[in-house]
């Protein structure tokens, strides 16, 4: 069965660009804060990590524009990466994907919204234990309040998307609306309502200062002042909780055999979606710090004296709206916590199971997985990724799993982009409706710097990045025994 048989186009400009905003927007811009002022030490050079986070991600989104025009097709960067590099290097995208980098993300995503859900509602927690399996390390394996909402809300998601993309793609335009509606009122909010003079004025007296508070169990063990090329250096270690918080852009182009008129509509989603997390980023950051001091006091009890460094579990949007509204203030944000995660899930969900489905029309993956059900969705694919994710979400790993395979994440970005110079030279002749802008100069920027921090990353946070590495290189030889197999 050929794709334009399986899949249905139903998705178009507005679609696709809530699916590249609400898979980004997770909770991520609610918390990180907190660790990448522990890490740089200053209100100025926390702007400037959104900052270089977001153009990294916008320049990506650029180059990625050319790939998604000329290979319109499901699977998106499995496909770029198997037209420029071959199957072996993109099958380790989609192993990796499935995995650690899909499945984790929606692991993770489902515990935060349950971990909000439960601010709410106390029954919710990760100490309340239905069934206790055993330990893994530090890792307790089982059932809890907390992860089983988790796993019920990956069940609900997978089970929506399965009922057609029609179904899929209205959960994701409705959540993608009201997150962003949240987020402008936590925008406004910061800037004229709970704007502190004194806090404005003590961060903009600082702005500059940089330095490193290094915290271990609950304690400041030492703070070291930062200048020269060690601001370099905390700046790309601190980016670990910044890109995170801005990936998922690329998922648009897994869909891309179920976008109208993809060579141009998928380019365009990429730009205005990453254009526009950027911009709000950035100004949720300025309106964090109109509410809060950056410097915090680690044991204080006070909200505005613990600032954004040491808000209470890193929660700095809360903090910022307990000012502004009380004790009602924790309830508001997880409320719209719990809009966004979800809302991010769907994108997630949705996208992630086309590129097992262009794995298994490759013969890459298991064959059942490019099946598709009366709704013309590969059903097979979503079920498997939920039973994956709801296992991960039980393991207790998913957020270690995360933080392993950044450095992975950036590589294969970096191969992606590298992929559009050889498919300039291979495929000069093949129809490019959109060329990377400011190409050669631009993609050759985005792989100088997301390289330049993935060396940061394997000298400033090895634990991040050897684990990610060895993931990727177990893929190998599961290659060559899947290559065995294929009739």
């Amino acid at each position: 069965m050929s794709e334009k048989q399986s899949l249905k186009r139903g998705l178009n400009l507005f679609d696709s660009t809530a699916i590249v905003v609400g898979s980004m927007v997770g909770s991520g811009i609610f918390i990180v804060s907190s660790d990448i002022a522990r890490t740089v030490g200053s209100p100025g050079w926390l702007l400037v990590v959104w900052l270089i986070s977001g153009l990294i991600t916008t320049i990506a989104a650029l180059s990625y524009g050319e790939l998604a025009a000329m290979m319109p097709h499901a699977g998106g960067q499995y496909v770029y990466l198997r037209e420029s590099f071959g199957k072996c290097i993109g099958f380790l995208y989609g192993w990796t994907l499935f995995t650690v980098i899909q499945t984790g993300t929606i692991a993770a995503v489902a515990v935060a919204f349950a971990k909000f859900t439960g601010v709410i509602i106390p029954f919710i927690s990760s100490s309340n234990w239905i069934l206790k399996i055993g330990n893994l390390g530090n890792y307790t394996i089982g059932l809890n309040t907390e992860n089983l909402l988790a796993v019920v809300s990956i069940i609900l998601l997978t089970f929506i998307n399965t009922k057609g993309l029609d179904a899929g793609k209205l959960i994701q335009n409705v959540f993608t609306i009201t997150k962003l509606i949240a987020l402008f009122g936590v925008i406004f909010l910061g800037l004229f309502i709970g704007r502190n003079h004194g806090v404005v004025t003590s961060n903009l007296q600082n702005f500059w200062d940089a330095s490193w508070s290094h915290v271990s169990s609950g304690s400041i063990t030492s703070v070291e002042q930062l200048s020269g090329l060690a601001i370099l250096g905390a700046i790309g270690a601190s980016m670990v909780g910044s890109l995170f918080s801005s990936d998922a852009w690329n998922n648009i182009t897994f869909t891309a055999g179920e976008v109208i008129n993809p060579k141009k509509n998928i380019p365009l989603s990429l730009i205005i979606g990453t254009s526009v997390v950027t911009i709000v980023y950035l100004l949720v950051n300025i309106s964090y710090l109109c509410v809060l001091p950056l410097h915090g006091n680690i044991n204080s009890s006070e909200i505005v004296e613990r600032g954004i460094q040491f808000a209470n579990h890193d929660r700095v949007a809360t903090a910022v709206l307990e000012i502004i509204f009380g004790g009602s203030g924790a309830i508001i944000m997880a409320l719209l916590i719990m809009i966004s995660t979800f809302g991010c899930n769907n994108g997630i969900i949705l996208s992630g199971a086309r590129v097992y489905y262009a794995m298994a029309e490759d013969g890459l993956f298991f064959s059942f997985a490019k099946d598709v059900n009366q709704y013309s969705v590969p059903q097979n694919a979503l079920i498997m990724q939920c039973i994956w994710a709801s296992l991960l979400c039980l393991s207790g790993t998913y957020s270690n799993l995360l933080d392993y395979v950044i450095f992975a994440v950036l590589i294969f970005y970096v191969l992606t982009i590298l992929g559009l110079f050889i498919l300039r030279k291979t495929k000069p002749d093949v129809d490019r409706p959109y060329k990377a802008l400011g190409y050669p100069f631009i993609p050759a920027l985005y792989v100088l710097c997301a390289s330049l921090i993935s060396i940061d990353l394997l000298i400033f946070k090895p634990s991040y990045t050897w684990p990610g590495l060895i993931i990727v290189i177990l893929g190998i030889p599961i290659y060559y025994v899947w290559k065995k197999r294929k009739p």
